[in-house]
């Protein structure tokens, strides 16, 4: 069972974040959730991408709680957070969310692990905050700039979809066979963004408003982030999924520009590498969090 946590974002945003397992035992005996040498409970912060929620993390999450806390949240305009009409969703607006959580969760010193947008995110917010942030994954996200046509493609994206879906299995078909964005037949995407579906009074529509995705999408697509990469000083491990949107080349140049980076990919995962191959993900992402160990 999820326990729902609610923090407050900038601008007084609501955000649901959850707890998706058990966090480690601790004896009572010892100072707050720490060790008797007088560290905590190690803390992970989980973001979901641009169409995601913190469910998609739920596996990983619970996981990861045999020796972490971890938490997973729902960024604004997604999941049960809130979607303020008029409200910021520039890249500052869901950085200072993402500080603000782990403030108010008492997770730092931190392992981020972000996906897509929420990796640039979590890369964003260790480059400002290099004390909340010890360790950081990159999974699918690139560094350089997509440029005007992808934002153009995302809308007309967006406009293809046949709203509402009579029922979820619709959904499921569409996404995961029928939508022209998929090259070969993918259950897993399709179980994806059944995920992101609510009913509603005429049928299944997102949990979130494609406007506010588009608007969160623009404040990155046209500009580079390798200068905010090249400032985190943690160690980083990029991840990419074979058939993902990051290619090799790109993944590796991210990988020497970091300071102190590391470089791992998935087969068989396209750009849902954490959830369309959950065991392999684990895999690849489990010798980096030994080698970064539990302090």
């Amino acid at each position: 069972m999820a326990r729902r946590i609610d923090v407050t974002g900038t601008g007084g945003v609501r955000l649901a974040a959850w707890e998706f397992g058990d966090p480690p035992k601790t004896d009572p005996a010892r100072d707050g959730q720490g060790s008797p040498d007088g560290h905590t409970t190690p803390g992970v912060l989980l973001l979901h991408g641009l169409m995601g929620r913190a469910s998609h993390w739920a596996s990983t999450a619970r996981w990861l709680s045999a020796r972490y806390r971890a938490i997973a949240l729902d960024q604004r305009g997604h999941g049960r957070s809130d979607k303020p009409p008029q409200g910021a969703f520039t890249r500052d607006a869901y950085v200072d969310d993402a500080e603000a959580a782990l403030e108010q969760l008492g997770l730092a010193p931190v392992v981020l692990i972000g996906h897509a947008m929420g990796a640039l995110t979590a890369w964003q917010l260790a480059a400002k905050r290099p004390d909340l942030v010890r360790g950081l994954i990159i999974c699918d996200m690139r560094a350089s700039a997509l440029g005007g046509a992808s934002q153009r493609e995302w809308g007309q994206w967006f406009e293809s979809w046949p709203l509402p879906f009579a029922t979820l299995a619709d959904v499921r078909k569409f996404f995961g066979e029928d939508d022209p964005w998929v090259e070969r037949p993918n259950p897993a995407r399709g179980e994806f963004y059944a995920e992101v579906m609510a009913e509603s009074p005429d049928g299944w529509r997102p949990v979130f408003e494609p406007e506010q995705m588009l608007r969160s999408r623009e404040t990155w697509v046209y500009d580079a982030h390798w200068e905010e990469l090249a400032q985190v000083r943690c160690p980083t491990l990029v991840v990419r999924g074979l058939d993902g949107e990051l290619g090799r080349a790109e993944a590796q140049e991210m990988v020497r520009v970091l300071p102190r980076g590391q470089y791992a990919e998935v087969a068989d995962a396209g750009h849902l590498v954490h959830y369309d191959q959950p065991d392999a993900w684990r895999a690849a992402i489990e010798p980096f969090l030994d080698a970064l160990g539990d302090h």
